[in-house]
């Protein structure tokens, strides 16, 4: 189709010889088509494809839902932690738009985490969805009490954003008090020397930096300022308890 098409442009330009070159380029063209799975529609498709600022806002929104709903109430502390969290990131008006669309068109529909997770993995940095999965867990504390459940969903988002199983105790243990808290934080295990403390906290706090999300909305890099402080706290708390 398209080699005739060039060839009828062609010659409208260049009478007979524009004929020609028209069929020739439109037979070059058609024939990049069929070796690119798509050629030149498969390009506008992928640009069509990508996420834009408005698309993560409402599949980490979408996100959000799950675990809200995860135990089967919708707690308004819940609710309100996370309109905050997005007042706060994208400023009220963006943030009230996107809750206006989620409402209208997401909300209506089963929402798959497969499938968010799937683009949020291909398009941030690890770093970041660690900052999601920080986020989730935010939620699920905001009514003060993090259920089963709620870790249950969380832990099912982290596997699908591709999060490793040491990373995910270390930040659920953020939101969990308990003798062996520090230690999951620090991503060690009690019998761990000295030594090995003081190694585990000096990569968790380069793991942790806020540094690294400066890309990152000013909600994200807060979020990674109370993740830092976390592994600070888990570290001098262990060199009280060990005397080091």
């Amino acid at each position: 189709m398209i080699r005739w098409v060039g060839a009828i442009l062609g010659y409208l330009l260049y009478r007979f010889p524009g004929a020609v070159i028209g069929f020739i380029v439109g037979t070059v063209i058609e024939s990049f088509g069929k070796k690119d799975g798509g050629g030149f529609q498969n390009v506008f498709q992928q640009q069509k494809a990508e996420v834009t600022p408005a698309d993560f806002e409402l599949n980490l929104l979408s996100l959000a839902s799950l675990v809200i709903k995860a135990d089967g109430t919708v707690s308004q502390s819940e609710l309100d932690f996370v309109r905050q969290y997005f007042v706060q990131s994208y400023g009220k008006e963006r943030a009230n738009a996107t809750f206006k669309v989620f409402n209208e068109v997401i909300k209506k529909r089963e929402v798959s985490a497969v499938n968010i997770c799937n683009v949020l993995r291909q398009r941030m940095r690890y770093e970041s969805r660690l900052q999601v999965l920080h986020f989730l867990f935010s939620i699920a504390n905001a009514d003060g009490v993090v259920t089963e459940i709620e870790v249950n969903e969380i832990n099912k988002i982290g596997g699908f954003l591709g999060i490793n199983f040491r990373d995910f105790e270390s930040i659920k243990a953020m939101f969990f008090k308990n003798p062996d808290s520090a230690y999951k934080i620090l991503e060690i295990e009690r019998t761990a020397t000295d030594a090995d403390v003081k190694k585990a906290y000096r990569e968790m706090a380069k793991k942790y930096h806020p540094d690294k999300l400066q890309h990152m909305d000013e909600a994200y890099q807060k979020g990674a300022e109370e993740k830092f402080r976390k592994v600070q706290e888990a570290y001098e708390q262990l060199q009280k308890e060990r005397g080091f």
